[in-house]
């Protein structure tokens, strides 16, 4: 699903319409992140969002496990594995699953540590902890009761923060902040911008310590990149905020082409891109989520090899701090 333009903006005719859906949903769900949840067999630390829609969360939570791994712990990956058709528990092995099993994210985070997907979070844990980790990192889940957090952050993309603060449909929220708050432990806002800089201010005012971060391209990418003239396409939750990362690197970027959230690439998408890239002289790149879902077209799309990625690292401004808070709650 494309998130509409009108969630991001003042609030407004459109989100004024879908009031009364949204009353009914964010009551729904605040409900439900009332309940109380399973008490894991090792800590959790999860990594979430208020909103739906990218904000940073694969990167934070892959930057969060080097943390721990730094500290000498053993973290895993625990994950609902969105847009796969695993159920789990089952621990994911890159060589086997492909996007359409485990989904996109469980195969970017296996690239950093031991990455389990499972719709029942509680047997996930199970699994992991069974497996050897002292520590689970949990990739988004913050509304999810069912398995109790030992510490919680919210990552916030500085650019949009809560949108149009309204509930959905409404807007991005995925719960009232009024019942999302009380469950968030620490903020991260990654990248400048005064939706931000009043998430910050609000999480201040609640006692709620906020730590910044930069998603950070690969240099060596960088290098190799900048001055060439582009054909950017990305499926993530704000596909202009890759844009504007090409363009940050030097990138020309003279089309830009999005796509839904997680989409699943068809061979014949992917042609289309690569002859337009073709026929204007431009070299095709995308993002890391992207190319993990293109990695099953390989024997569809011979071209694939043309298509550069874009790594992205999410590098806190105050990592001591963070690294003090995780070795606070969780030892």
């Amino acid at each position: 699903m494309k998130a509409p333009g009108f969630w991001w903006r003042p609030p407004g005719l459109a989100s004024a319409a879908l009031a009364p859906a949204a009353a009914i949903y964010g009551l729904v769900a605040g409900r439900r992140m009332a309940k109380p949840g399973v008490t894991p067999p090792v800590p959790v630390v999860c990594i979430g969002n208020v909103t739906v829609g990218g904000s940073g969360k694969t990167p934070t939570a892959l930057a969060i496990a080097a943390l721990l791994r730094d500290a000498g712990r053993r973290p895993s990956f625990l994950t609902r594995g969105y847009g796969g058709s695993l159920a789990g528990p089952v621990q994911v092995d890159p060589a086997r699953h492909g996007s359409a099993e485990a989904g996109d994210e469980p195969l970017l985070l296996a690239q950093g540590a031991p990455s389990i997907v499972s719709r029942d979070r509680p047997a996930g844990a199970a699994l992991a902890a069974s497996l050897g980790a002292d520590v689970i990192v949990m990739d988004d889940g913050l509304q999810n009761p069912s398995l109790a957090k030992t510490l919680s952050f919210a990552v916030f993309d500085g650019a949009v923060g809560i949108g149009n603060g309204c509930v959905l449909p409404a807007g991005p929220l995925r719960a009232p902040l009024g019942a999302q708050w009380p469950r968030i432990d620490a903020a991260i806002v990654i990248g400048a911008g005064e939706a931000g800089d009043r998430v910050a201010e609000d999480a201040a005012s609640r006692a709620i310590p906020v730590f910044r971060a930069r998603l950070r391209p690969d240099p060596d990418v960088a290098d190799r990149l900048a001055g060439r003239r582009a054909l950017a396409f990305a499926g993530i939750g704000r596909p202009a905020k890759f844009f504007e990362t090409c363009r940050e690197l030097g990138l020309l970027v003279e089309a830009e082409r999005a796509f839904p959230d997680h989409h699943p690439y068809r061979a014949v998408e992917i042609a289309a891109l690569l002859d337009e890239a073709e026929r204007a002289g431009l070299v095709p790149v995308t993002t890391q989520k992207d190319a993990v879902r293109l990695a099953g077209l390989r024997g569809g799309e011979p071209r694939l090899g043309l298509i550069q990625t874009v790594p992205i690292t999410c590098a806190f401004d105050e990592a001591d701090d963070v690294r003090r808070l995780l070795s606070d709650r969780i030892g």
